[in-house]
């Protein structure tokens, strides 16, 4: 039979199969395309879909450019079927939200929150449970959180892993850290994504307490800048009786996914319906100074749980504590070396002659500090027990009550008070968690009867139970048991090596100070790369301030200690300049009395800085290159502004457009000589004073490892 009777047929069957499968793929867009949001502004777009299986997925485009691409949800659980799949959308919600909050203190006077929300609930038909995902997508970025409705089939529950994905777009710059259970304090790595692997190994460097677990894991807030000129950070806000977010790199695919910080059995956390995960947060912008500039994590949190804030209050404070960094001086009163609290007499002991927490000492301290206006005195070392405190695994390690011989908490109270100077207290842990919550009442109780109203806490060593990790679930909920205790007795938290925040400092804004990263104290151990700081607001500010501790005048450590041959890398410009860029409430000047008096004139802007604010706006800024930023100080027209840069040196050229237009004003410039050279000549500098308005311009050259620092005041002349 001849082939032309079959044509008409087989044209018809070809077609009918072609056009089944349009209609299916556009069966499929549709579905894809029906859950979307956009931004308030319409650049930032989220999509979410299911895909065939019953894999719910998300999407999110910024003015049409891939952030993330179509990336998997869900959940493995432990003895328990997974939530990734084989479900169903049950309902969805969109919803627009707007409003205005006031900090109790922060970088901007007033804060919008203003979003546009889709809300989606899935039912897994073989199981008959129910999950929700919450997305929230602002201008600056994409919050988005599950959440576990109170359910007959899901009650109590243990997360074996979070199967979040981030796909990115390609093999992004990336500014990271070690993926670590324990620690953030390690010096950030510059590389592309597809390096990390190769890189891993020289990352890894030595602390404390560390725990890695994979030649691919970073850690978050994770920085990433595309070929493209898209500026991205991945993080999580809201971090509350949950394990803490690593992420999980597939350096083929550039997919990353997390890994949440399990407890000493290996889980990821236990949970109970109804609940809800920390959000995960996307920041995204075309412009480096808009992820500075964001309050998306901070507008994740909830509002403040405290009806009474008055007794908060930002802190300038200098501090019995560089010195001892140093090993100029020391915590411990003896050279004993095998101490037990409870049947040791320290008078009976021979002292060691550089124990710096003597009473003396610490009113040398109290002096300077009323003569410069400073608000209070840092004393660490004061209570008994730091002659074995590290890596002996001691439970019993601190009573966080009884001082030395040599300090008299009594007569420094009075002292301190008769110069209308507060005392800040030290209660370092060594890990041991479990016995800082056996006498967290007592210390507390004993805070609030010699003065005390703000704590310094510290977490160095491996975590006591033994076995759990600083970020994993127990420690979380530790850390935030802590700040509320606190808040029973009006004080203030700055927590040093416990996770990183999340902006919880909106809700409990008793936490007026964290550390969580690599801080001065490592100019110390080494020195931090030049451009530090440069990236640290990039990261670790993103999710609340930092504990930085800046002001080091005396730049060689060899100074105070000559066996110590480590140096501050940058110069004395821009230990003023951190004041501006390393946003804190908490500001400490760190260096010794001495060194600030051997250079009075560029002191003079650590005492006039201001640790509140009206108003920030971030003037330039690359990450790993420079940052520069003018603030307002809080009820008053003057304004502050700091710049910092790498290794490189540049000039830098604002505007000061920000002033009040007719207004005139006095800038006083503090800045790198031009010879100044943070390894070289670190102590080169110049002081000048310009008169300016909104309509100046500023040039102004920044040594390698340098920066400037000016303050801005309104005059009438």
């Amino acid at each position: 039979m001849p082939l032309s009777a079959f044509s008409a047929p087989l044209f018809s069957f070809k077609h009918a199969r072609q056009a089944l499968a349009v209609f299916c793929l556009c069966l499929l867009w549709h579905t894809a395309a029906a859950e979307e949001i956009k931004s308030p502004n319409g650049q930032l777009r989220l999509q979410f879909a299911l895909q065939a299986d019953g894999v719910p997925t998300y999407r999110l485009t910024y003015k049409g450019r891939d952030v993330i691409k179509t990336s998997k949800l869900g959940f493995d659980l432990k003895n328990a079927p997974a939530l990734t799949s084989g479900f169903a959308v049950a309902a969805s919600q969109q919803r627009t939200f707007d409003e205005t909050w006031t900090p109790v203190w922060g970088e901007v006077k007033t804060i919008r929150n203003h979003y546009n929300e889709l809300a989606v609930t899935l039912t897994q038909a073989a199981t008959s449970r129910t999950l929700r995902v919450r997305f929230r997508v602002f201008d600056d970025g994409l919050g988005f959180r599950y959440e576990f409705p109170k359910q007959d089939k899901l009650g109590h529950f243990v997360v074996k892993e979070e199967r979040t994905q981030f796909a990115l777009a390609g093999d992004h710059k990336a500014f990271w850290l070690p993926g670590d259970y324990d620690t953030q304090e390690y010096s950030t790595v510059t590389s592309n994504l597809s390096e990390v692997r190769g890189k891993m190994k020289d990352a890894v460097t030595g602390n404390a307490s560390q725990t890695t677990f994979s030649p691919t894991g970073v850690q978050t807030p994770l920085m990433l800048k595309s070929k493209d000129g898209l500026y991205i950070n991945i993080h999580e806000a809201a971090l509350i009786d949950y394990s803490c977010l690593n992420l999980e790199l597939n350096d083929q695919t550039f997919v990353l996914e997390s890994h949440l910080t399990p407890d000493a059995v290996g889980d990821k956390g236990y949970l109970q319906t109804p609940t809800h995960s920390p959000w995960r947060t996307v920041v995204v912008s075309d412009r480096a100074g808009a992820i500075l500039e964001s309050k998306l994590i901070l507008n994740l949190n909830e509002p403040t749980k405290y009806k009474d804030t008055s007794w908060i209050k930002p802190v300038k404070y200098v501090g019995v504590w560089w010195e001892m960094i140093t090993g100029r001086s020391s915590w411990a009163y003896t050279d004993a070396t095998n101490i037990k609290l409870d049947s040791v007499d320290y008078r009976t002991l021979k002292p060691n002659g550089k124990h710096a927490a003597n009473t003396a000492h610490v009113k040398e301290y109290i002096d300077f500090a009323a003569l410069h206006g400073f608000d209070a005195v840092l004393v660490e070392g004061w209570n008994t027990g730091w002659e074995d405190w590290f890596g002996q695994s001691k439970d019993y390690v601190f009573d966080f009550v009884t001082p030395y011989p040599d300090f008299d908490v009594q007569e420094l109270h009075r002292y301190a008070a008769s110069k209308n100077v507060k005392m800040m207290m030290h209660h370092e842990t060594s890990g041991s968690a479990r016995n800082y919550e056996r006498h967290m009442d007592e210390a507390y109780k004993f805070m609030v009867d010699n003065g005390y109203n703000a704590v310094k806490s510290g977490y160095v060593g491996n975590i006591l139970p033994r076995g759990e990790h600083h970020y994993g679930q127990w420690l979380v909920n530790h850390y935030l048991y802590a700040i509320t205790k606190a808040a029973d007795y009006k004080i203030m938290v700055n927590a040093h090596e416990a996770v990183r925040p999340t902006g919880l400092s909106r809700t409990y804004p008793n936490l007026i100070g964290n550390e969580a990263a690599r801080g001065t104290e490592y100019e110390s151990f080494g020195g931090n790369n030049a451009d530090h700081t440069t990236i640290l607001p990039f990261t670790r500010l993103m999710g609340g301030p930092m504990d930085y501790t800046p002001g080091i005048f005396q730049t060689k450590i060899s100074v105070l200690n000559p066996q110590n041959k480590s140096f501050v890398h940058s110069t004395l410009a821009r230990q003023l300049a951190l004041y501006v860029t390393m946003y804190s409430p908490l500001q400490m000047a760190a260096d010794l009395p001495e060194h600030y008096n051997q250079h009075l004139d560029a002191f003079q802007f650590i005492k006039d800085v201001a640790i509140d604010w009206d108003d920030t706006q971030v003037l330039e800024a690359e990450p790993g290159d420079y940052i520069t930023i003018a603030r307002k100080a809080k009820g008053k027209s003057s304004w502050f502004i700091g710049s910092t840069c790498d290794e490189n040196g540049r000039t830098s050229t604002v505007n000061l457009r920000f002033l009040d237009r007719g207004k005139k004003y006095v800038a006083t410039i503090y800045a790198d000589a031009r010879d100044a050279h943070y390894e070289k000549n670190p102590q080169a500098y110049a002081i000048r004073k310009v008169n300016v308005t909104s309509k100046s311009k500023l040039s102004q050259y920044c040594a390698p490892g340098g920066g400037y620092a000016i303050s801005v005041v309104e005059t009438t002349r």
